[in-house]
């Protein structure tokens, strides 16, 4: 029996390539199954993510696979099992998780199957729950108004004793005008 040495094909080394490509410019991912939507809601979505600076690009699973794991990401190819697109988002996730579930409701058809967030592997049920964090402007923002508040009590606190003070004197001259 004759043993068939398997050629590697050059195509495929270049779409393993092109994806290691984009998934290396991002930390966070986000898998789903689209099969039952249609182009134009595909569409849709594309444009909704690229408002978040997000992609949505459908992929071989195998090929994701082999790029993942040359990546050395942690073990995400429980989630490339039939039709898998991956939502790469270069910066804040959560808005992404958020649209893409948001999406899912005007859409059942997409259904998201788990993430990699980081370092970490999330499961649908844990997407969802990252989902709804508040996002990171968000958290700056609470933030940024948690570290203004004692600055504006000391201002105001500040500026209300010279105020008393205008307030007192301007008490005793009506009063001493009202006397005189």
């Amino acid at each position: 029996m004759a043993i068939v040495a398997r050629k590697e094909q050059e195509y495929k080394i270049k779409a393993i390539g092109e994806l290691k490509e984009n998934f290396s410019s991002s930390p966070d991912f986000i898998f789903a199954d689209y099969r039952g939507l249609t182009v134009e809601q595909i569409t849709n979505l594309r444009r909704q993510l690229r408002g978040k600076e997000a992609r949505f690009k459908v992929v071989k699973n195998n090929f994701a696979r082999i790029a993942f794991e040359e990546l050395k990401a942690p073990d995400v190819s429980p989630y490339f099992v039939g039709p898998t697109a991956v939502a790469i988002a270069p910066r804040d996730s959560n808005e992404v998780a958020k649209l893409l579930l948001d999406f899912t409701r005007e859409a059942p058809a997409l259904k998201i199957k788990g993430g990699l967030v980081g370092n970490m592997v999330y499961d649908a049920p844990k997407i969802e729950a990252f989902s709804k964090l508040p996002g990171r402007l968000e958290l700056i923002s609470m933030l940024m108004s948690v570290m203004n508040g004692p600055a504006r009590n000391l201002a105001a606190a500040l500026n209300d004793v010279p105020a008393r003070l205008v307030r007192t004197f301007k008490a005793v001259a009506d009063k001493k005008a009202g006397d005189a």
